[in-house]
């Protein structure tokens, strides 16, 4: 028997792979929505979807290419943890990448401002619901 243990079906499932840029002062990398995106306004950890057929740490070197214009190599990246919510349309998996070490500085190449910021920091942010649970993992591994 297919679906939930109601009877409903599942909503799709999206894998969204994010990264947490982390700066010689302990600082992560967020970036806000643009206006005219779902959740625009709000601040998130850079990343992307992952598309058919693309590993996780490559879907995340590209996407941190298109969206930040920086180089980073798979093995400059370790998975931390991940973060799952259940928005109207579709679930969201979203594993959580550190990377403390890339080429280039990162820009803003699709509209969206940049801020580094203390971990405890992310905290006062508005951001996606599927974001928040994965402050109290930066802050245990990089401090407050």
């Amino acid at each position: 028997m297919s679906g939930t243990a109601a009877g409903r079906s599942a909503p799709p499932l999206l894998i969204v792979v994010a990264c947490a840029l982390v700066d010689p002062d302990g600082r992560v990398l967020v970036q806000e929505r643009p206006s005219g995106r779902p959740r625009a306004g709000l601040w998130e950890f850079p990343g992307g979807k992952l598309e058919p057929g693309e590993g996780l740490a490559a879907c995340l070197v590209r996407e941190l290419e298109e969206e930040l214009g920086i180089g980073v190599e798979p093995a400059c990246l370790a998975p931390l943890t991940f973060a799952s919510h259940v928005y109207e349309a579709f679930e969201l998996l979203m594993p959580l990448w550190i990377c403390r070490r890339w080429k280039g500085e990162p820009r803003g190449l699709e509209g969206q401002r940049l801020r580094w910021v203390r971990p405890r920091a992310l905290r006062e942010l508005p951001m996606p619901e599927a974001d928040r649970p994965l402050i109290p993992f930066l802050e245990e591994l990089l401090g407050p």
